[in-house]
């Protein structure tokens, strides 16, 4: 069985970075999208992801964006990964070059299966619960057996987002055999203020740890 694929996102301090690092997770995340309560500054980037080891891929998180917030983050020289997390098209989100994650919203009517297939050159689809308030972040899970049908007819690699947390990982994984998974608001203290005897539990309880 291959390792899970695991992602943190919603950094905002290097000490949480590092800890993520220490625990062999294999992405961070960063909001770069201002109603966050997770939201960075482009400034910020290199306090937070300037010294970390290359074997972590550096992920920068949009919603909607504009184009030229998209190039100023790209150009610090930080980033590895672009994540969409709103209304892109496909031809949007290979503009910049870069390998892409898509996020989709599951709930309020959205057929993922259509909507990941739009996008057949992502790296990875990310299937995150639908909020009318808010595009991520919400720790509410949605209905698995729909991220469980798309991981068995799907040729794309399947991240499980929304709503998991250190109680909930194992039993979510078990149920549909993502490719990864991704965190946020389940490992904080507060939130963007991630807590680190709550990452650790989370990686145990993904079976990498």
């Amino acid at each position: 069985m291959s390792k899970l694929w695991i992602k943190i996102c919603g950094i905002t301090r290097l000490e949480d970075a590092q800890a993520a690092l220490t625990l062999g997770v294999d992405a961070l995340g960063a909001v770069f999208f201002p109603p966050s309560p997770r939201a960075i500054e482009v400034a910020d980037l290199s306090e937070i992801f300037a010294d970390l080891d290359g074997s972590i891929l550096r992920t920068a998180l949009f919603v909607n964006p504009e184009r030229e917030l998209v190039q100023r983050v790209l150009e610090t020289g930080l980033i590895d990964r672009l994540q969409f997390h709103g209304d892109e098209d496909a031809v949007f989100c290979a503009s910049f070059g870069v390998p892409y994650f898509k996020a989709l919203r599951v709930g309020g009517g959205t057929d993922v299966g259509r909507a990941s297939a739009e996008y057949p050159d992502a790296e990875m689809i990310f299937l995150d619960s639908f909020d009318k308030s808010a595009p991520g972040g919400t720790g509410k899970t949605f209905d698995w057996s729909v991220a469980q049908k798309l991981v068995a007819e799907s040729d794309q690699r399947i991240v499980l987002a929304g709503g998991l947390n250190p109680d909930n990982v194992a039993d979510a994984i078990e149920q549909v055999n993502p490719f990864g998974v991704d965190v946020s608001s389940g490992v904080e203290s507060a939130p963007g203020i991630k807590d680190a005897e709550k990452l650790r539990a989370f990686v145990r309880g993904t079976g990498n740890g």
